[in-house]
């Protein structure tokens, strides 16, 4: 039985502070959700971004971005004394810095009027908690540059903790507040999506980002140099995206050293996010097989080689270690043959993308899935043209191949986009998945992310009708709900 989600990050819901947020929007659009047979929410990663404002490149693995707190629930929790303004409410793409200036006073003042419980004490037990609260603040003290061109004691702070000035560890505590109202709010989403019927997929990305708090804190568990700064970055060679591959710049990580501390890196990262999600997408599970080392002096991805890694011992360790563990392989590109070998032994899902599936080339356009067994399909993801980019620049000749194609399908009924979606949905993959800006039938105005290109726009798209966003949901009703 085929189950339908929509992949919506929660920075592009409708809010009233110019960036999607977990208060009632987040209740709302998973009420829309059910109404409309939908079975699974997919999002982004939540944690604070970084770099670029990537979901990708964020500080910590664990830790939530404080720019989805809701300042409504704020207020209503009895945190703000006066209801904040709107701002920003009808932007069609989110201004990081802007929201991240106007939402600070009222997180300041809601810190302020805070009273620890013992929920609250419980939480930030947690030696995460604590570590990426020190993080932030030793950031701050440092100019907000990345940690390994900090003062050397505070470089050294996880190995040698001293004693912090009390302007950070007001700081701290400060950011872990912010850490117990991200958790408090996301859960309580989670738990009225769960009720509802709605599974929530989050993303792991396989790498974490230099400027974070695990490789600060976890230096060992990397390949880096005494200075802090990688030896070896991560990324992919030439390939459909970039003919000088993607060089992300994530540091490479030590497997032998990991190996010889159990995973225990993995284990604790891939161990919380069990309690945040239903099912852990991992981006790039390729890396789990082999992935591409290279040097961090060089300028592209070209120069690099491909290294096994020890994915079967990694997986086992986290299936043995986490109840319930339930993953998502991301499974994309030019793959050898191991790498889906790996993700079968496991029986993990895996994905196919229709925009990269459906061949124009020949007489006819045909599909190219040849196994739909454990399989997700999507009409695309955050990284490529939306569906109706991709349409339109096909050539005239290949466009008439599609509606050819889809009309050999029996699908002859509605636009290009209904008959297009029509035929996702009625896939015989375990999943269909579709972006919500598939759903609205959005351009270019609708593409997230293009990798090997860095800041705006990438990650700023968000939706300001959200009626029009319900009245497409329910359009696709009964093809979402109609089993394959």
């Amino acid at each position: 039985m085929r189950e339908t989600g929509i992949l919506m990050p929660v920075s592009a819901l409708p809010s009233r502070t110019g960036v999607g947020e977990l208060g009632a929007y987040a209740y709302e659009f998973v009420d829309a959700l059910k109404e409309n047979g939908v079975k699974i929410w997919q999002i982004l990663p939540l944690n604070p971004v970084g770099y670029g404002n990537s979901p990708y490149q964020p500080y910590s693995s664990c830790a939530g971005d404080e720019l989805y707190i809701s300042l409504d629930l704020l207020y209503e929790g009895g945190l703000l004394k006066e209801k904040a303004p709107s701002f920003r409410e009808n932007a069609k793409t989110v201004d990081y810095d802007a929201v991240r200036a106007f939402k600070e006073p009222y997180l300041k003042e809601a810190f302020a009027n805070f009273q620890e419980t013992e929920e609250y004490r419980e939480f930030t037990s947690q030696t995460w908690v604590y570590e990426y609260a020190v993080f932030r603040a030793l950031k701050k003290a440092n100019g907000n540059a990345c940690w390994n061109e900090w003062k050397a004691e505070d470089k050294a702070w996880p190995e040698v903790p001293a004693p912090l000035a009390k302007e950070q560890e007001d700081e701290a505590a400060y950011q872990m507040f912010l850490q117990y109202e991200f958790f408090t709010q996301w859960m309580a989403v989670k738990k009225h999506a769960n009720e509802n019927g709605i599974q929530i997929m989050g993303d792991v990305p396989f790498y974490v980002g230099v400027d974070s708090v695990d490789v600060w804190g976890g230096k060992d568990n990397f390949l880096l140099d005494t200075d802090g700064r990688p030896i070896f970055i991560a990324g992919v060679p030439p390939d459909y995206f970039s003919a000088t591959g993607q060089r992300w710049g994530n540091p490479i990580y030590n497997w032998d050293y990991m190996k010889e501390h159990g995973y225990q890196f993995w284990t604790d990262r891939i161990g919380y996010n069990q309690k945040l999600f239903d099912i852990i997408r991992i981006d790039h599970f390729r890396a789990f097989d082999t992935f591409w080392k290279i040097p961090a002096e060089c300028p592209t991805a070209i120069e690099g080689e491909w290294i096994e890694a020890p994915g079967y011992e990694v997986i086992d360790t986290l299936k043995a270690k986490i109840d319930g563990l339930n993953l998502v392989a991301e499974d994309l590109g030019e793959l050898r043959p191991e790498v889906l070998e790996l993700k079968d032994h496991y029986h993990l899902k895996g994905m196919k993308i229709l925009v990269f599936s459906i061949e124009t080339g020949g007489k006819y356009a045909y599909d190219s899935f040849h196994d739909v067994e454990n399989m997700i399909i999507y009409t695309g993801t955050h990284d490529n043209d939306t569906l109706m980019q991709w349409y339109e620049g096909l050539s005239v000749a290949a466009k008439r191949k599609v509606r050819r194609f889809l009309k050999r399908q029996g699908i002859k009924q509605g636009s290009v986009k209904d008959r297009l979606l029509t035929y996702t949905f009625r896939s015989r993959a375990e999943y269909a998945i579709i972006p919500m800006a598939d759903i609205l039938g959005l351009g270019e105005e609708g593409h997230i992310n293009t990798p090997g290109t860095v800041g705006s726009p990438n990650w700023e798209w968000r939706i300001t009708d959200f009626t029009q966003a319900k009245k497409e949901l329910k359009h696709y009703r009964k093809t979402m709900t109609e089993r394959a």
